[in-house]
């Protein structure tokens, strides 16, 4: 069924924009002051409001699209979730260890970020998987127990957890997962395998704490707005923008909110070529300034430039693999 309704949604750290496109067609658009305590707050009075002049207090039957700097402002505000690691013994200091790549080389004064868990929330377990997926040595579950024990004790928000080579054999981590889920059902536990099952220990693992590191917040945002949308009578299949520009159901955004970081300025650069397009430009350079960040991006020969990793948290990105490991 064609939805009644096409809703867009960008929330940035200072406004939050909406757009509306009315079943008797044409745009109609809002500028809010974003709810910080509650941001969900802000996309109702908007849609509410643009609802009241078209003459529908409610709807049914929309299609909501939705961006938002979410994730990202709390990685740079680092205000995310209390994270405990759990890592191959031996391996717990991956995350601080890094690529060894420096932002700016000859500076000796530069400082590593600080790491998103710090190291006595960083624990070793005894297993070793090898690079082809065989089990070299099995995991040590009673030391896996303890290990969740150790973080449950210190109250952490969610775990994350990182094992060596799981990429190709996800069996350790997935055992761990279990122990979590049993010891403290509804805790977050993000798995390597599940967040970003690809070669390279220091890019898994810290995907894996960044995941973690959100997921209780937008998990929690992207629940009260669902429930808040339904109690404002504003039914719709709600699908949040990627950071490569795609798009993914709540449900799946809500486990995977890492896929969202960079959802807003994603959304701009895709919104800038269609802009571009339907006027027959093909070379642009998109500029977004938010309240808490500003992004820019190249559209070269009508095709957005891609990069096969970011970081968030590090300023500038330089187009280069020696310059980089500023942020996360």
């Amino acid at each position: 069924m064609e939805p009644r309704y096409r809703i867009g949604v960008d929330i940035g750290g200072t406004f939050t924009d909406i757009v509306v496109t009315p079943p008797g067609g044409g745009v109609l658009t809002r500028k809010v002051p974003s709810t910080v305590g509650d941001y969900a707050q802000a996309i109702i009075e908007g849609i509410g409001d643009i609802l009241r002049e078209t003459g529908d207090a409610t709807t049914d039957n929309a299609e909501i699209r939705h961006a938002t700097t979410v994730a990202s402002n709390a990685i740079l505000e680092q205000a995310g979730a209390k994270v405990g690691l759990i890592a191959t013994e031996g391996f717990r200091d991956t995350l601080e260890i890094r690529t060894l790549r420096m932002p700016r080389l000859y500076d000796m004064r530069w400082e590593k970020p600080a790491p998103l868990v710090e190291r006595r929330l960083r624990l070793g377990v005894k297993e070793r998987t090898a690079a082809d997926g065989t089990v070299q040595t099995p995991l040590d579950e009673i030391g896996a127990a303890h290990a969740v024990d150790q973080l449950l004790a210190e109250a952490v928000d969610a775990i994350a957890v990182c094992l060596l080579n799981a990429f190709a054999n996800p069996t350790h981590e997935q055992m761990i997962k279990d122990v979590v889920h049993r010891k403290a059902p509804g805790l977050p536990c993000c798995i390597s395998s599940e967040v970003l099952p690809e070669i390279g220990e220091y890019e898994r693992t810290s995907t894996t704490v960044v995941n973690a590191y959100v997921i209780p917040i937008v998990s929690e945002y992207l629940k009260r707005l669902r429930d808040d949308l339904d109690k404002a009578g504003i039914d719709g299949h709600m699908l949040l923008m990627q950071s490569n520009g795609g798009l993914i159901p709540l449900d799946v955004a809500a486990k995977l909110p890492v896929n969202i970081i960079e959802s807003g300025p994603a959304g701009g650069v895709v919104g800038a070529g269609a802009a571009a397009k339907a006027i027959g430009v093909t070379n642009v350079i998109s500029f977004d300034m938010g309240g808490t960040t500003a992004k820019a991006a190249m559209i070269e020969n009508g095709a957005v430039s891609r990069s096969k990793d970011f970081q968030v948290g590090g300023g500038i990105m330089i187009g280069s693999r020696l310059l980089t490991g500023a942020g996360y």
